[in-house]
């Protein structure tokens, strides 16, 4: 799943939680599937980051490898 997919899903997962009309079960479970979701763009957002830096390292010659 992509990043803009995974934010595609977070937001019709917060409209359906706003929403109310979802059972408990169905809450918990979409509550679940949001953390997942959110912890995987995170992780997507932090490795993206140190990509940039050192990709910016290499080119401003300060690549000590």
């Amino acid at each position: 799943m992509t990043y803009g997919e995974m934010i595609t899903r977070l937001e019709v997962i917060v409209s359906k939680l706003e929403k109310g009309d979802v059972e408990l079960e169905e809450s918990l479970s979409l509550f679940d599937e949001a953390s997942t979701l959110i912890n995987k763009c995170n992780l997507m957002l932090k490795n993206a980051r140190l990509k940039v830096t050192e990709l910016s390292n290499v080119v401003q010659g300060e690549d000590n490898e």
